[in-house]
């Protein structure tokens, strides 16, 4: 009974710190642009190449 006093709170802090982790990613953007990557891949730029020479 003990250790549930202890791990109860800690299980509690580490789920509340994971959510605050993620409502801070939803407001800072990190979700805006979903597709974004999946067309980059497919683009054909040459000018991130190596420089010639």
């Amino acid at each position: 009974m003990n250790n549930l006093t202890i791990l109860i709170p800690v299980a509690l802090g580490l789920g509340g710190l994971g959510l605050g982790a993620f409502l801070w990613s939803l407001s800072s953007g990190q979700y805006d642009d979903l597709d974004g990557a999946a067309y980059r891949i497919l683009n054909d730029d040459d000018d991130n190449g190596p420089a010639p020479g």
